[in-house]
């Protein structure tokens, strides 16, 4: 199960928030979950419903206790039989369509978004 969220902390007077977006990398850091940080979202990857969102209940319970207020953004691919290392294997579907080309760096192209 993958789920990708993004915390961004409102009203602490900054308009950088790294530092206390920071405190949410390192929760999901120290669960010991699969992970991957990007400027947009973080995505972990948990056998269970309840596990990935104890982390992401906990990430976001750290930046709360550094902002007056939090917005979350989270979205779950919850898909049976398919237990682990689904974090870089829907990233090779896709390549592998692609003719296994080496990865784009953005734009229309290199654009993520769909699942695979």
């Amino acid at each position: 199960m993958l789920f990708a969220f993004s915390i961004a902390p409102a009203g602490g007077g900054s308009d950088s928030v790294g530092d206390v977006v920071a405190e949410a990398v390192r929760v999901v850091r120290a669960s010991g979950l699969p992970h991957e940080t990007t400027s947009m979202f973080t995505t972990i990857e948990s056998a269970t419903w309840d596990e990935g969102m104890a982390v992401v209940k906990a990430a976001v319970e750290a930046v709360q206790a550094r902002a007056p207020r939090v917005s979350l953004v989270l979205k779950a691919d919850i898909r049976p039989g398919f237990d682990s290392g689904q974090l870089q294997a829907k990233v090779e579907r896709v390549e592998e369509a692609l003719g296994g080309g080496a990865p784009s760096a953005g734009g229309a192209d290199g654009a993520p978004g769909a699942t695979a």
